[in-house]
């Protein structure tokens, strides 16, 4: 009797022994397909980063020639078309997550020297280029060779071209000197200029400028800088960088209801 009542708990204690052994087993098999989908999504992302190197390489190629070769008359047509192609790269958010914005400046080598008289081209050449792909220096170079070809009075709001090289100069090269001499010229072109917002940069731009002639570390005129990127910024992380700096600066920015910006500037430095 005593043998048959330790019969039922003999196989109750090897079950036990073997499922120690066993369950380690069948958990790693169960995690074999979970690694495999791992392994898959990194090989896709590997294949995805080239991808994304494979466009940046092709589409330097295309730019550098493009730099050399001879438009046979339409210049416009060459620069409106890179410019799309320069929109169509820099609005991949996907693949500049991956690349960075590295050939921003590559595309207005192609684009300023066929077209120096449209101003929005510069606004995207400054906002790309300096605060994008950290290139401020060849952002003001651009520029200035595309204002070697401009006159006050063309085209009509060709001030803001330079009030774009002042901001480079001043928030991201930090030569207040040079960017003193931008928004002075900026002034002195709105003056001669009839667009309708001549007067106001007429007027803000000499007050830049005078400030950063009575002292080159102006709080107040890096405020009007920042205020420029503010009003101009493509995306929300640049905003808030530019309402940050304005903030740190000692100025406090004002959104409405109409979503108007207004700036109060810090007291005079």
């Amino acid at each position: 009797m005593p043998l048959s009542l330790s019969n039922p708990h003999r196989p109750l204690h090897q079950t036990k022994r073997l499922l120690v052994w066993v369950a380690p087993v069948v958990l790693l098999l169960g995690l074999l397909p979970l690694q495999k989908q791992h392994l898959a999504a990194l090989q896709d992302r590997t294949a995805v980063n080239q991808s994304f190197e494979q466009q940046d390489q092709a589409t330097a190629a295309t730019l550098a020639l493009a730099q050399k070769m001879p438009t046979f008359g339409f210049d416009n047509v060459v620069a409106d078309w890179f410019f799309l192609r320069f929109l169509q790269y820099f609005g991949d958010d996907v693949a500049r997550a991956e690349t960075g914005y590295s050939l921003s400046p590559e595309f207005f080598r192609v684009i300023i020297p066929n077209d120096p008289y449209y101003r929005m081209f510069y606004l995207f050449l400054s906002g790309s280029t300096s605060n994008f792909a950290a290139k401020p220096e060849q952002s003001v170079a651009l520029i200035a060779q595309g204002l070697e070809r401009l006159s006050p009075t063309l085209p009509e709001d060709g001030f803001y071209i330079w009030r774009y090289r002042g901001v480079d100069e001043l928030l991201y090269l930090g030569d207040a000197e040079a960017a003193q001499k931008s928004y002075r010229i900026a002034a002195d072109w709105a003056r001669q200029s009839s667009h309708p917002d001549a007067p106001y940069i007429a007027e803000n731009s000499q007050r830049t400028a005078d400030f950063l002639a009575r002292n080159p570390l102006s709080k107040q005129a890096q405020v009007n800088a920042w205020a420029s990127v503010l009003g101009s910024a493509f995306d929300d992380a640049t905003r808030q960088r530019a309402i940050d700096r304005i903030e740190e600066l000692g100025g406090s920015v004002l959104i409405n209801e109409a979503g108007e910006i207004s700036i109060q500037f810090p007291p005079d430095d």
